[in-house]
């Protein structure tokens, strides 16, 4: 079966112009939101505080029956004076709380437990975690995270230039924007449905999907570049389409297999690299979707608006190198 790339193209745009747009109403609803005010749930990473989670223990007689209650929770944290506080329900039987606060002293930790064990039952010492970190570290690792970013968007421009030409780096540019909006957008989501934060691992998750993404793009390409090399008079309409598909199945299974892999992380991984593997699977999904259905369709949609749509008759059209093949890729 071949696949109809350029016929259903609008389709593809209408997709990704969608889930964009759905991810940054979301990301509007987060900066208004008091208990998150930013595009994204940060975590402690970012924004500074401490974190405490409680887990309710089990070997008492009662004490389980019950999932934890957030309205219980939420009136021990006002009464507290926390009331800005962000709590959320854990664990497969919503039996462990996780609570996000200001910077807590050690006497403020233990009322507050001692309150929480009173509302709610008793709590698993062997399992309190309890994490603090300043405001200023978590500034750096957004700041830092960011710069990565840029650096890696402008390194991936220069070397697309160098190896095709300017329309190629800049149509995967836009697909490579298009796999980190469509991921953060998506985490906006689950921030403001499951609860779920960003910390430092999503930026290394997006530096990790941008890279993932700019490969498959260039295998794609290459094979175009040497269409259009071997076949100069047909309509680029066909050689991306004809690339696409026979680029289709290695796409297919390069990111089956990382998928699989990043599921297992994801489900058996622990809580520490569950949102990193789900970062890594959106952007991993997206980044083979941008490539086949985006990247694509964005060069030839390019190349016919500036008369080049058959390029044995494109005037004043770049000269290709035809000594670099798509075997190197």
């Amino acid at each position: 079966m071949k696949l109809k790339v350029m016929k259903q193209q609008s389709l593809w745009w209408s997709i990704s112009l969608l889930i964009i747009l759905s991810g940054l109403i979301a990301m509007a609803i987060s900066w208004t939101r008091p208990d998150i005010k930013a595009p994204l749930r940060p975590s402690l990473d970012f924004v500074g505080g401490t974190r405490i989670q409680f887990e309710l223990d089990c070997a008492v007689p009662n004490n389980c029956d019950q999932p934890v209650n957030v309205g219980t929770v939420r009136e021990v944290l006002d009464k507290q004076g926390l009331g800005g506080s962000s709590i959320q329900v854990v664990g497969q039987n919503q039996q462990a709380v996780s609570i996000r606060t200001r910077t807590l002293n050690v006497d403020e930790r233990t009322q507050l437990q001692a309150a929480l064990v009173q509302a709610v039952g008793k709590f698993d010492a062997k399992t309190t975690q309890i994490d603090t970190v300043g405001p200023t570290i978590g500034r750096q690792l957004f700041t830092s995270g960011m710069l990565a970013l840029i650096v890696s968007f402008a390194g991936i421009i220069v070397y697309m230039s160098f190896r095709f030409q300017f329309d190629y780096a800049f149509m995967a540019i836009v697909a490579l924007f298009h796999d980190v909006l469509v991921t953060v957008g998506m985490f906006s989501i689950f921030g403001l449905l499951f609860g779920t934060e960003v910390d430092s691992l999503f930026i290394v998750a997006l530096l990790t999907i941008v890279g993932f993404s700019v490969n498959d793009t260039v295998v794609i390409y290459d094979r175009i570049r040497e269409t259009i090399i071997l076949n100069p008079e047909r309509h680029i309409d066909d050689i991306v389409e004809d690339a696409v598909n026979q680029t289709l199945t290695r796409s297919i299974n390069t990111t089956l297999t990382v998928l699989l892999t990043l599921s297992s992380i994801f489900f058996f991984g622990g809580e520490t690299l569950k949102n990193f593997a789900l970062a890594l699977i959106v952007g991993f999904t997206m980044g083979a979707y941008s490539s086949i259905f985006i990247a694509s369709t964005l060069l030839a949609w390019w190349r016919r608006r500036n008369g080049q749509a058959i390029p044995a008759l494109a005037t004043g059209a770049p000269a290709i190198d035809a000594s670099v093949s798509s075997e190197d890729a």
